[in-house]
């Protein structure tokens, strides 16, 4: 089979599971929505449904399309390999259901600005609902087939924003912006902002398991070491990151501070370790310097000289960190070889103790 049929024969598969994923949210969506018709916007509206059975259907077509594309993926790995490969991919799962969850919730918000009192019948919501299920579950499909950590590191960022933006738009207090993001977290509607942050975490410190995988297959197992220093710290920012969600800023608000600060400080750490473990990567490294750079220069500006907001500084380190991780994720993708690296080492503990 040459290129030009293993390329028409993927675009095949991809278009039956647009369908299948169409089928089911239409049957699913109907199902939920029986009875009698709902309105598009405000109380019993068809959006929250929507968002529910897309996310599911989302994780379900990753899923199937890992298994048909990656299965043999992990079969010459180490145990200890193949359960960091297997807890990424489920971790990627929870995210894509999480990001076309409230990707239908925040077109729902935005929709209903210009749809009041339209209401839909059982059939026609469960037309809506199909409709946004094939686009989230091809999506989804295409992320299993291929999984790159520029993919993941897209994911954040789009998962972010999309949240962001729907904490926004949802807040009980619509001057938030005169202190800091946290603000979006508390009242009635904060679980939109809070989830973000535990579900953005968990996409962190993946984005660090995939940074990891990368570069043992650019480096190979004598710098398990370095590699090991680069996914801890990416996952303990992702943890961080993740607490930060799990303790609003209204309920906690002492331990809510000093974990957003304390996350600020480990996902700079992060970034300098990874820079460091990529060899070759010189660019990479004056680009991590201007990083820390400007983060310092924005702190400065914010708490000595109160030239800045917390907002605002909140704004430019997470600005400037994901273009930083869009950036290493791509010089990755450059340079690392596309196949995977099974590992010769029993335990990456006796690796790193060496």
């Amino acid at each position: 089979m040459n290129d030009t049929e293993r390329m028409l024969r993927a675009q095949t598969r991809a278009l039956w599971a647009t369908l299948w994923c169409f089928v089911l949210g239409t049957v699913a969506g109907t199902a939920a929505l029986w009875g009698a018709p709902r309105p598009f916007a405000g109380d019993g509206s068809v959006v929250v449904p929507t968002a529910l059975v897309t996310g599911v259907i989302a994780a379900g077509a990753f899923v199937v399309s890992t298994l048909m594309h990656r299965r043999s993926e992990t079969r010459r790995m180490p145990r200890w390999q193949t359960i960091v490969a297997h807890l990424s991919a489920s971790a990627v799962m929870i995210a894509l259901a999480g990001v076309s969850g409230f990707g239908v919730l925040l077109a729902g918000e935005v929709l209903g600005i210009g749809l009041q009192g339209l209401e839909l019948a059982p059939i026609g919501g469960g037309l809506l609902v199909g409709v946004a299920a094939a686009v989230a579950g091809r999506l989804a499909f295409d992320a299993g087939v291929e999984l790159r950590t520029s993919d993941i590191a897209a994911l954040l960022f789009a998962f972010l924003i999309i949240g962001t933006l729907f904490a926004m738009i949802t807040a009980s207090d619509p001057t938030w912006w005169q202190r800091n993001f946290s603000q979006l977290g508390s009242g009635g509607g904060g679980w939109a902002f809070n989830g973000t942050l535990v579900i953005a975490g968990m996409l962190v410190a993946t984005t660090g398991l995939y940074i990891g995988r990368d570069l043992h297959r650019l480096r190979g197992d004598r710098m398990l070491r370095r590699i090991a220093a680069v996914v801890v710290g990416w996952l303990i920012s992702g943890l961080a990151l993740a607490a930060v969600g799990l303790l609003p800023i209204n309920v906690f608000p002492s331990a809510h501070d000093v974990v957003a600060v304390s996350t600020m400080a480990l996902i700079v750490v992060a970034v300098v370790l990874s820079a460091r473990a990529l060899h070759g990567g010189r660019m990479m490294r004056v680009v991590t310097a201007v990083l820390v750079v400007l983060v310092a220069g924005a702190v400065l500006l914010t708490v000595v000289l109160s030239v800045l907001t917390v907002t605002a500084l909140e704004s430019i380190v997470i600005g400037l960190v994901l273009v930083w991780m869009t950036t290493y994720a791509r010089v990755l993708a450059i340079l690392a070889p596309a196949g995977s690296r099974p590992s010769r080492q029993p335990s990456p503990l006796r690796a790193v103790a060496r």
